[in-house]
């Protein structure tokens, strides 16, 4: 197998570079000589993710598509810490990025099974304060293309950009207390009556109405000959009034007095 380079970082001071070779390598350069200085074992497949520490030049992390999580001491060629990103029932999930804080105490990671790992010292206590499972509604809604090739949502026909904010749900569906959607940007000093509401009851082709958990997916709704589903009704009333509220402003800008030579009065 021909060596190829996939990454390479300087450390803080510029004293050392390291690169990451596809023989699952890690390979400590003088920057001034060119000297190989360390080679830093321990990945077992591709890595893709060094990071440096922000003010600690001897401090440079490690990530790949093994799972496998490294902090190195570069000067010595050591490895400090070591953590393995194991999912249970699911193997290891590849380590796809990482991050440094500023003050260096801690960094972030994201896998390819859509965790964020977040790793530092103290106490975990203030991140119990939200749910483990977080997703907007809309994360996974077909979109459409309009005849200028401009991305739509499929069922409220606006660009995604323009949509009343999402509503925070968890990996099922199922949304989440009140309290969560003030996360929303957008949603911070809504009424708890705009809020999402924890049940609903649908009526099937047979006429009995069940209770269903609001803002679950449901599959193909108009074959089954299901009502469509209370969530996507608040979506829909969500847009009109946004678009009544966008049609009125801009039907009063057009109607102002006009004043001089034509000059339309500042609202």
């Amino acid at each position: 197998m021909k060596p190829k380079v996939t990454m390479i970082a300087w450390n803080q001071n510029d004293n050392y570079v390291v690169t990451a070779v596809n023989n699952h390598l890690l390979k400590v350069w003088d920057s001034c000589t060119g000297q190989l200085l360390h080679d830093l074992v321990g990945h077992k497949d591709e890595v893709f993710v060094l990071e440096t520490h922000p003010f600690d030049s001897r401090i440079m992390l490690s990530a790949g598509h093994d799972g496998n999580i490294f902090i190195w001491d570069v000067t010595k060629g050591t490895k400090t810490k070591h953590y393995f990103n194991m999912i249970e029932g699911q193997g290891h999930g590849a380590v796809f990025d990482c991050k440094f804080s500023p003050d260096g105490q801690h960094f972030a990671c994201t896998d390819s099974h859509g965790h964020l790992l977040i790793f530092g010292f103290g106490c975990s206590r203030p991140y119990e304060k939200i749910p483990d499972q977080m997703f907007f509604h809309t994360d996974y809604r077909p979109l459409i293309r309009d005849s200028n090739n401009y991305v739509l949502d499929e069922q409220t026909q606006q660009a995604p950009h323009l949509m009343p904010p999402p509503f925070l749900v968890d990996v099922d569906g199922n949304p989440h207390p009140t309290k969560y959607q003030r996360l929303v940007p957008g949603r911070e000093n809504c009424a708890d009556k705009h809020l999402i509401p924890q049940l609903g009851y649908v009526a099937t082709s047979d006429g009995e109405v069940v209770e269903q958990v609001i803002g679950q997916q449901v599959v193909d709704q108009d074959e089954q000959g299901l009502e469509p589903s209370i969530l996507d009704s608040m979506i829909r009333q969500l847009q009109l009034q946004q678009d009544q509220r966008i049609g009125a402003d801009q039907e009063s800008a057009s109607s102002s007095p006009q004043h001089g030579e034509g000059t339309p009065r500042r609202g």
